[in-house]
C-alpha cells in the first residue's frame, strides 16, 4: 500500500490521491466523500470524517476485492490483516466459508486485524444466524471498519 503524508494528502491533486483511498476501499463515492472532506486538520478529523454507511451494491463490489479469511491472500495488506489465522483456523474455515457462501451469496466479511482465527471462526458461525439484509449491512459495516485501518497505515502525520 503506498503511503502519504497528510499535509501532501490535502494539497494534492484528487486524480493522486484517489488511487490510495481505492486502495483502503474499493467504492467511488467513499473516496469522493474523503475527497470532498479536505483539508483535514490532523488524522483523528480525517479518520472522524471518513466512515459512510455503504449500499448493497457498494457492498458487493468492494467484496469482490477481499479474500476469503483462511485463504492465503495475494496482497501483502490483507495478508497481515489477517495474521492471526494460523494453518490449523485455515483449514476449519474452509468448511465454514462454504456454509457462509451457500447462505447469504457471498464471502464472509469481517475486520480480522489483530484477531485470533478462533475469534474469527467464532463470529462466522454466530453470524449465520442472521437474515441476508441484516448480514449485508454487518459486511458492510465490517467493510468500512477495513478501510479505516488501511487509510490510518497510509496516511501519516
Amino acid at each position: 500500500m503506498s503511503h502519504i503524508r497528510l499535509a501532501e494528502f490535502n494539497s494534492a491533486d484528487p486524480d493522486r490521491i484517489r488511487p490510495l483511498l481505492t486502495e483502503c476501499l474499493d467504492v467511488p463515492r467513499w473516496a469522493d466523500h474523503v475527497l470532498t472532506g479536505r483539508p483535514y486538520a490532523d488524522l483523528d478529523t480525517l479518520l472522524a470524517h471518513a466512515p459512510i454507511t455503504l449500499e448493497p451494491a457498494e457492498i458487493h463490489t468492494a467484496m469482490a476485492a477481499h479474500p476469503r479469511i483462511g485463504e492465503k491472500p495475494a496482497t501483502g495488506t490483507s495478508r497481515s490483516e489477517q495474521s492471526g489465522v494460523d494453518d490449523e483456523d485455515a483449514k476449519k474455515f474452509r468448511a465454514a466459508n462454504v456454509e457462509y457462501e451457500e447462505r447469504f451469496g457471498h464471502v464472509f466479511l469481517v475486520c480480522a486485524s489483530g484477531r485470533s482465527g478462533a475469534e474469527l471462526l467464532e463470529n462466522l458461525r454466530g453470524r449465520l444466524g442472521n437474515d441476508p439484509d441484516t448480514e449485508l449491512r454487518i459486511a458492510g459495516e465490517e467493510l468500512v471498519k477495513i478501510a479505516l485501518l488501511r487509510l490510518e497505515k497510509a496516511v501519516t502525520a
